[in-house]
């Protein structure tokens, strides 16, 4: 029986980037895909200011913002006239503490092709055409059963096979939500005649277009791609999703015609649901991504939230598999990441409703997931007292800032922890475990850490802060997985 530490099921955004994070921590993976190739669609187009974090941290932010853009305004029609004009999303400087303060537009498709030239690029792959047919569960291990024969025996199994995971449900997870819209909806990607009233600066929208709103949003790239969404006002509608049908319906509700549409790429239907699964563990198997929380695209939550889940959950695998941090290390997977899946689903449903009743349909930071947070983990450790209000405190986002000729961030980028020094010295006995799991970061006075010791996760968030006594800092080292010993320094 072939034997791995991780199978992965799905190679959407979710399981790739939770293979990319344990390749590079030396953890074996087996990624089953079911299909012969790579999601081809736009469905996830928006990446937030704190899903580029996490791709920058993972080495791939130059080839993802090499094919992605900001965000065009978004342009009203009635019939063939134009109307108004307005940001969809608000616009925002970057700053010292946050370097992608956008919303980036780059197909899911073109985010997925980054990400699995990236996990080549660490020796990893996907294993396209094989299903997950079984699985069965013992104290030390699971075993995964394929579509292609044999089977594949791991410590863990993460299912990041989207809302109709075939894993969650035989494991018989219960997904608790609600409808939160009724009517269907249609998304597709289409090229259009360069030449239509149509043009690549604008996303359009004829909102009040007979039979339901339809918008088509450009796509960055050459070849005039744009993607269409398209609702209905009749809750019974069967929609067809047929290159032909298509064209009818984009003729029928905007000023083009059916052959200035020159190619259907990829369509789909769906009605918008918000859902989360009852738990996000059963024994050693994880539930990551839409296996575990389904949004209304509404906000561009859903693909962003599931990169965040396996982000989260890698940096913990590899500590248990790798440096031998205890096994309850992983309970706080669910305990984190649960509690923030509810809050964007409530942030993703209201936008949805707010647009459908026709409110400002305007995004703004409570989309771009910079706030989220962990406060109230076990894992976040705050020893400092008498904190003001509005001071970092452990289980917040590490900001970026300058250091040493470039930023905090390159100080962070990588699977190890970094015990950052902040106006103060760090401690004589400095934490260090095998290859360099930590490394210690001396800053002078920056605003806003203030001052003391900052024991940053490698997802980016502090875990533990302190003051020079650095009381409390060897046992939560220790319970992560890292020992004390002399320094290793950026």
């Amino acid at each position: 029986m072939e034997t791995t530490d991780v199978v992965i099921v799905g190679a959407g955004p979710t399981g790739l980037v939770l293979a990319i994070d344990l390749a590079r921590r030396g953890v074996r993976t087996v990624l089953l895909e079911r299909s012969d190739r790579l999601f081809p669609g736009s469905r996830g187009k928006g990446l937030q200011p704190r899903s580029q974090e996490v791709l920058d941290d993972l080495g791939v932010l130059p080839a993802i913002h090499a094919a992605g853009s900001r965000y065009p305004r978004m342009l009203a029609w009635e019939g063939a006239e134009r109307q108004h004009e307005w940001d969809m999303m608000k616009p925002a400087e970057p700053t010292e503490q946050i370097p992608y303060a956008n919303t980036l537009l780059i197909p899911q498709s073109r985010t997925q092709e980054v990400l699995y030239e990236r996990l080549v690029e660490l020796g990893g792959g996907v294993r396209f055409g094989t299903a997950l047919t079984g699985l069965r569960q013992s104290e030390d291990g699971v075993e995964a059963e394929l579509s292609t024969g044999g089977s594949v025996r791991a410590a863990y199994l993460v299912a990041a096979d989207g809302g109709r995971s075939t894993v969650r449900r035989a494991l018989g997870i219960g997904m608790t939500g609600e409808t939160v819209d009724p009517r269907p909806m249609l998304v597709a990607d289409l090229r259009l005649s360069p030449d239509t009233v149509v043009d690549h600066g604008n996303w359009h929208i004829w909102p009040k277009a007979a039979g339901g709103a339809l918008a088509l949003c450009p796509l960055p790239g050459d070849g005039h791609v744009f993607q269409l969404m398209a609702g209905f006002e009749d809750e019974d509608a069967v929609v067809d999703t047929s290159p032909e049908a298509v064209r009818r319906l984009v003729a029928a509700r905007t000023p083009l015609a059916e052959e200035e549409i020159t190619e259907v790429l990829w369509a789909s239907d769906f009605r918008a649901r918000a859902a989360m699964a009852d738990r996000f563990r059963e024994g050693r198997v994880f539930l990551a991504g839409d296996a575990a929380h389904v949004h209304s695209p509404a906000g561009g939550q859903g693909l962003n939230t599931s990169v965040q889940d396996a982000y989260n959950l890698g940096w913990k695998l590899g500590q248990v598999l790798r440096h031998g941090a205890p096994a309850t290390l992983l309970d706080t997977y669910e305990a984190e990441r649960l509690p923030v899946a509810a809050d964007v689903l409530g942030i993703s449903t209201r936008i949805h409703r707010d647009s459908a009743e026709g409110e400002n349909t305007q995004r703004g930071e409570e989309v771009q997931q910079l706030g989220l947070g962990y406060r109230d983990s076990s894992l976040a450790v705050e020893t400092r007292r008498a904190l003001a209000d509005g001071a970092l405190r452990a289980g917040d986002r590490a900001p970026d800032g300058p250091y040493d000729g470039g930023r905090l961030f390159d100080a962070f980028r990588g699977p190890h922890f970094t015990l950052l020094a902040v106006d103060t010295e760090p401690p004589a006995e400095a934490p260090v475990g095998a290859g360099e799991s930590v490394r210690t970061v001396r800053l002078g006075a920056y605003e806003p850490y203030g001052s003391g010791l900052f024991l940053i996760r490698p997802d980016g968030y502090v875990g533990w802060a302190g003051g020079e006594g650095a009381e409390g800092l060897g046992s939560y080292l220790a319970g992560v997985g890292v020992g004390i010993g002399a320094a290793a320094r950026a």
